[in-house]
């Protein structure tokens, strides 16, 4: 699972978040919470250094390695667990509940050993059961989480679209951090053509010192 802060160790990483380039695969989410209109989220995805995450996750945005027998697409899957202050939580394409998942590459598959830190809000991270067990599960951060350096692959950010994210930390939860509202990925996939990749506004995210140490809920 992902951790509170009261349960890590931390450690600082020396990595620093890449600069933004335009050569990496950019995709998109448009994520709908209950009857509202489904609001689009745009990532970037870092191929240098993860990318077997990064294309684990572009492939299941387009679903091009779905087949008739096996549904690899996040499309139609909810945000099962959200935590404000914290992050939100979805991909399980096979349970739909936290407890399933499953990557193209089979059925899990082990870290990169490149660990990017979780510096500020809008960043895209594997969710795991311990090392190596990435499969579909990821989540998006709300602000800094630095408690999951070294332990949760950091594979991408938000480009475009964080106002959205925020407003999925809002939904309020019942029992296990599970929304009362439903929070689903409407549609998604890649963005190729030039022009809509130029037009991005490329907003920044940066997190403020009063932002340091969120308190996580248990």
């Amino acid at each position: 699972g992902v951790y509170n802060e009261k349960e890590a160790d931390i450690t600082q990483y020396e990595n620093e978040l890449p600069e933004y380039n335009p050569s990496n695969p950019i995709v998109f989410l448009d994520i709908q919470i209950g009857d509202a209109e489904a609001k689009r989220v745009v990532f970037e995805l870092f191929n240098e250094h993860t990318p077997r995450a990064a294309e684990n996750f572009r492939c299941l945005c387009t679903g091009e390695k779905s087949t008739e027998e096996k549904k690899l697409h996040y499309k139609g899957n909810i945000f099962h667990r959200i935590i404000s202050g914290f992050m939100a939580q979805g991909g399980d394409i096979t349970k739909q509940n936290g407890t399933g998942g499953e990557s193209i590459y089979g059925d899990k598959f082990n870290d990169e050993k490149f660990w990017y830190p979780h510096t500020h809000g809008g960043l895209l991270s594997m969710a795991n059961s311990g090392p190596n067990t990435n499969g579909s599960q990821f989540f998006i951060t709300f602000k800094k989480t630095s408690w999951l350096d070294g332990k949760h692959t950091v594979f991408g950010r938000v480009i475009q679209g964080f106002e959205h994210v925020k407003e999925i930390e809002k939904v309020e939860t019942g029992e296990n951090d599970y929304p009362l509202s439903k929070v689903f990925i409407k549609d998604c996939g890649q963005l190729i053509d030039e022009l809509q990749i130029s037009e991005l506004e490329l907003e920044r995210y940066s997190t403020p010192e009063s932002q340091e140490s969120p308190e996580t809920k248990k």
